[in-house]
């Protein structure tokens, strides 16, 4: 049967909704649409010009942090109390613009982006601990890339039409609430691939097909993808369950020996080999149709193999992730609060000797939106309970505050980073006897929608270190809590 276009708009103005993440802040919407400055004067004089899409974005972040490991500073680590630096604040600047065409078989679109960064301490690669073929740099800092090319596709099809499509370039990725594949939109540089992606969509499922390889930032170097790094998969999607939306998916992560030293001063650190294939699903419910209550569960098994150094033999991988999240809205309270509540758990590894590696893959996240604010934590050998609180007193404001409180989830592994390193310098290593109670977080954000295309941000977070921490750094200088603050403005054009 031919598929129904008031079913397909349908199921992808659904899927749009049921991709943003609830346990943490969302933007206020605008007070009024925006579809750009040149667009709109274009659209006035030709209706036919709605083929044509130009804009873009400016948006800019000062950013302050207490606490925190400033990476190629020799003993900084986080939480770390005397004896080294553990405090720095910057300025952040990301500039896009775009230009897009569609046709009713072919679309194209280009992104170009300059990422400026100032007072970041922060080296751009700190090469810790050093791997052979790579050298530290200092640059402006891990989120500095000046000029290039975020994004350049080609997309082949109509879905009004004929139910497969292509779509080949330099693209953004993001599936699910992107937990394990995301755009990382909170970095200054973000994240894409060179990747090709065949898409099948009907009126009963839409499954994405895709390999492709992610490109490493290198400032002031057009960015190139590490081809030794592949990822490929299959994500699958149905809306016919009633109230609920059903997601399956098969992803592989290929990395070769030489990944890890593709790039001589990648910004972002590179893998050891791997093959990790994972397979996982995730429900979560549709906008409304369970009247004020929403949740969200996920799981997903890894298996396959992992070399935990550059040189070091592989193991075999056994690992796996679960996430729960529920919410209930007050519809008919002042600001309509919404009480949310999640738990999050990534493995972690027993013991690296038994030639099994335990520790869950976090793949390609946007973390920044789960496990707190303050990007401390990744779903790697740890367990995650929080409860959060969103607020909308006005429609252009919105207000988030939470709470996690973390524990690892093997006390024979180690406390990894947001990026997915494991902390084993400044006293952090594997501890089974410290416990495994690592700490807790409050944060509070605030957003307030000035114009149909700005908005202003602001947030801060505390960080509680616990006894692990605690033990972890007593022989460098003892501990200090964490503390984190930023403002920003969007505005787009």
């Amino acid at each position: 049967m031919k598929p129904n276009l008031k079913t397909l708009s349908a199921g992808a103005l659904v899927l749009a909704a049921l991709n943003e993440a609830r346990a943490q802040y969302t933007p206020p919407p605008p007070p009024a649409p925006f579809q750009g400055f040149i667009n709109e004067a274009l659209r006035a004089r030709d209706p036919y010009a709605n083929q044509w899409d130009f804009g873009g974005e400016l948006r800019g972040r000062y950013e302050v942090k207490d606490g925190f490991a400033i990476q190629g500073t020799a003993g900084s680590v986080d939480f770390r109390n005397h004896g080294v630096r553990v405090n720095n604040d910057y300025y952040l600047l990301r500039l896009r613009f775009h230009a897009g065409y569609t046709d009713k078989w072919w679309s194209a679109y280009v992104e170009p982006q300059s990422s400026i960064e100032k007072s970041d301490l922060r080296a751009a690669y700190a090469n810790v601990p050093a791997v052979a073929g790579t050298t530290k740099f200092v640059g402006n800092g891990p989120e500095s890339d000046t000029i290039d090319l975020h994004q350049a596709y080609v997309t082949l099809g109509n879905h009004k039409e004929f139910p497969l499509s292509l779509k080949a370039g330099r693209q953004e990725m993001s599936y699910g609430d992107e937990r394990l594949i995301g755009g990382f939109g909170w970095n200054n540089i973000g994240r894409s691939f060179d990747a090709a992606k065949v898409r099948w969509q009907t009126e009963w499922f839409a499954a994405d097909f895709f390999s492709g390889w992610p490109v490493v930032p290198q400032d002031q170097t057009f960015d190139d993808s590490n081809t030794k790094d592949t990822l490929s998969g299959v994500y699958a999607t149905t809306l016919k369950v009633p109230k609920t939306i059903v997601e399956g998916y098969f992803l592989a992560r290929n990395s070769q020996r030489g990944a890890i030293n593709e790039f001589a001063s990648p910004q972002f650190p590179q893998p050891t080999a791997r093959d990790i294939y994972t397979v996982g699903g995730r429900l979560k419910s549709k906008p409304g149709e369970l009247g004020n209550i929403d949740y969200t569960v996920e799981g997903a098994y890894q298996f396959g193999d992992f070399a935990a150094t550059a040189t070091s033999g592989r193991l075999r991988q056994d690992a796996f992730m679960f996430t729960a999240l529920a919410g209930y809205t007050f519809a008919d309270l002042w600001a309509t609060p919404r009480l949310g509540a999640e738990f999050d758990y990534g493995s972690g590894d027993d013991n690296s000797k038994d030639g099994v590696h335990g520790t869950f893959d976090n793949l390609f996240p946007t973390n920044h939106k789960f496990y707190g604010s303050m990007d401390l934590v990744s779903l790697q050998n740890i367990q995650d309970v929080g409860v959060n609180v969103t607020l909308k007193p006005v429609s252009r404001l919105s207000v988030a505050l939470m709470g996690n409180i973390f524990w690892l989830a093997n006390k024979n592994d180690s406390f990894y980073n947001v990026g997915g390193a494991p902390r084993a310098t400044g006293g952090y290593s594997v501890n089974p006897g410290y416990g495994n109670f690592v700490g807790s977080e409050l944060t509070s954000i605030v957003g307030y929608a000035l114009t149909r295309n700005s908005v202003l941000e602001t947030g801060y977070g505390h960080f509680f270190a616990a006894s692990y921490i605690d033990k972890s750094v007593a022989g460098v200088g003892g501990s200090r809590d964490a503390d984190w603050f930023y403002v920003q403005t969007t505005l787009k054009f």
